[in-house]
């Protein structure tokens, strides 16, 4: 007997942060029956903030009910939070999806569409107090989990959350097999992937190079609390 498909969908946009989408999809492609739906408005490739383009193989016209929809974060999400066609897209999958999911800045983009409101949520430790304007509750960790709605941090939080998403979908054997499998076993050579690992002075100058990123968010952020 064939078991029914689990779709994954991961939306995709320009200037996406590869990583956010990549590494979930790497993890989550593993699960058992999962079909990964990598999501634009057209199949064009996609710019990524690293430099080089990804190919959706899906559309929003065509895509499937998804099982989960997830959104990555990246510097494009600032523009997705006012884009009517990527938020509609986005309620009309989490209607019927299982799991309504992020990583990093891409749950900014599911409060611009209304989806986090009182939900609790992660978000990179940069943007994270934003949450609130939406109507969600930030939480300062890897991975959050709060009723059906599944987010992750900054970047490599992904990863995490895949895994984290991974024995939900499965069971918890399964996610340990594919960690073994991809030999994520971080070792990092620097203990300075948080704010409160950095310091301050650190910290304070990774604040200032966001400052245009920064004023860009918050405008975008202001357009959508207005149409909550």
């Amino acid at each position: 007997m064939t078991s029914t498909p689990i779709h994954i969908g991961i939306l995709l946009y320009p200037q996406v942060t590869q990583l956010d989408a990549t590494g979930p999809a790497q993890v989550l492609s593993r699960v058992p029956g999962a079909k990964v739906h990598m999501i634009w408005k057209s199949l064009d490739p996609i710019p990524t903030d690293a430099g080089f383009s990804i190919l959706p193989n899906m559309t929003f016209a065509a895509c499937p009910q998804l099982d989960v929809i997830c959104v990555p974060g990246g510097a494009g999400q600032v523009a997705l939070m006012t884009h009517e066609e990527t938020l509609g897209f986005l309620r009309r999958q989490a209607a019927g999806a299982r799991y309504v999911t992020s990583v990093c800045t891409g749950s900014l983009v599911l409060g611009a569409a209304g989806l986090l409101k009182g939900y609790k949520s992660a978000c990179h430790w940069a943007w994270r107090d934003m949450l609130t304007a939406l109507g969600a509750e930030p939480v300062a960790e890897r991975v959050v989990r709060d009723r059906n709605r599944l987010s992750g941090g900054g970047v490599t939080a992904g990863i995490d959350f895949g895994l984290a998403l991974a024995a939900e979908l499965a069971d918890e054997e399964t996610a340990k097999l594919i960690q073994l499998t991809l030999e994520y076993d971080p070792q990092p050579p620097f203990d300075c992937g948080s704010p409160e690992k950095a310091g301050p002075e650190r910290t304070a100058k990774l604040r200032a190079a966001f400052a245009k990123i920064l004023e860009s968010r918050e405008a975008a952020l202001a357009q959508a609390q207005a149409r909550l």
